[in-house]
């Protein structure tokens, strides 16, 4: 490749992008302090309410913990009215995770003060400089999913 990075460039970046990754999990973490899931429970609504109803194997898979810890989490959800288990119409044996108005509430509280956290952060970029910032990280996850499938 001839526009190689240098290892000292690339160490940078993993840092800033680690100390980045930490600071926006620990804000998380203080806003789910104000609801009754865990960061785990979290994470499995967001993905449940991104891709619709999924079994226990597909969000372990999403979740990319074991299937025993999932079908926990799952029951700890389904026990606080989060999320409920529903047979798929196509295949009686096949049994689907789907959320619930309190789980699908909370998510979207929790993401819409996420989304006011940044845009605090946000406030000091010019226009040009967020919308830059975006087309960046949308071109840097591209690339991460790119090298993933390898």
């Amino acid at each position: 490749m001839e526009n190689e990075l240098s290892h000292d460039t690339i160490a940078e970046i993993e840092k800033r992008l680690r100390y980045i990754s930490g600071v926006i999990k620990q804000n998380g973490r203080k806003i789910l302090n104000n609801y009754p899931i865990t960061a785990p429970q979290f994470v499995a609504l967001q993905w449940l309410m991104e891709y619709g109803d999924l079994t226990i194997g597909e969000l372990s898979n999403k979740n990319g913990l074991a299937f025993s810890t999932t079908t926990d989490l799952v029951d700890r959800m389904e026990k606080n009215q989060l999320v409920k288990r529903i047979r798929d119409e196509k295949d009686r044996r096949v049994v689907r995770i789907q959320v619930l108005e309190k789980g699908k509430k909370i998510i979207k509280e929790v993401i819409k003060k996420r989304q006011d956290y940044l845009g605090e952060v946000f406030a000091n970029f010019s226009i040009d400089q967020a919308e830059d910032m975006n087309e960046l990280l949308a071109f840097l996850h591209e690339q991460m999913k790119n090298v993933s499938e390898k």
